[in-house]
């Protein structure tokens, strides 16, 4: 019977425990990704309430107004009825007509709007390819929509959920380039980091995280905290 020498036996005894945290780093790791990707999908839960919210104090605001030309109409002696929208004299307290491609444009901002929330949906049930696709076409049609910083920031997600990793590189680093003053900027700029990293390109990712404090100095106590922490992880100076 042959007798193992004392360095091999000790390899064979370690080996499984070695093995199972090997296993065990990359549940670990696994479970992050996870965690960070249903973040994600959280914040841009609460970014869509909040821009839904914004379009209703709109819509009151515009009501209220509406209201109150009525009421002053009823104390004027008046019928109290709709602004006159059509060519003619108006009074001091009338709106100015309603100009002709404002139906139109607001016709052109419930499409928008409807697109995005479409692509939002897509990106939530999973549908990557989709979302990505509906992001693409919002885009191309609305490139100066107040969401389009947020479509710019999805799209790159849509690669980075496939582990296409160099298009999503590419759509962040887009989003930080056109889209840099958005609400997403320092979220396009963060993510062009995590993926530069994620490419082995440690380098640069670690050049992209201390750019962020000097681009986005009023950026959010969570993406701060972020930051430091991929700095950490990277060995950033």
């Amino acid at each position: 019977m042959k007798i193992l020498s004392r360095p091999l036996l000790v390899l064979a005894l370690t080996w499984p425990s070695l093995a199972a945290a090997q296993s065990g780093n990359v549940y670990i790791e696994d479970r992050l990704n996870q965690l960070q990707q249903t973040i994600t999908m959280m914040t841009g839960q609460l970014e869509q309430l909040q821009y839904q919210n914004q379009q209703l104090q709109q819509q009151m605001e515009k009501m209220r107004t509406d209201y109150d030309f009525r009421i002053d109409q009823l104390e004027k002696g008046g019928k109290g009825g709709p602004r006159p929208a059509g060519p003619g004299p108006a009074g001091p307290s009338a709106s100015p007509p309603t100009a002709p491609g404002s139906q139109a444009a607001n016709t052109s901002t419930a499409s928008a709007d409807q697109l995005y929330h479409a692509a939002f949906k897509m990106m939530q049930d999973g549908n990557y390819a989709g979302a990505e696709k509906d992001f693409r076409t919002f885009l191309q049609r609305y490139p100066k929509h107040v969401l389009a910083g947020n479509a710019q920031y999805w799209l790159g997600e849509t690669y980075y959920a496939r582990r296409d990793y160099q298009n999503a590189m590419t759509a962040f680093a887009e989003g930080y380039k056109v889209y840099k003053t958005s609400p997403k900027g320092p979220d396009n700029l963060l993510k062009l980091g995590i993926t530069l990293a994620v490419l082995g390109r440690k380098s640069d990712a670690c050049a992209v995280f201390s750019r962020f404090t000097q681009d986005y100095p009023h950026a959010t106590d969570l993406q701060k905290r972020r930051v430091d922490q991929e700095r950490q992880r990277n060995g950033c100076g």
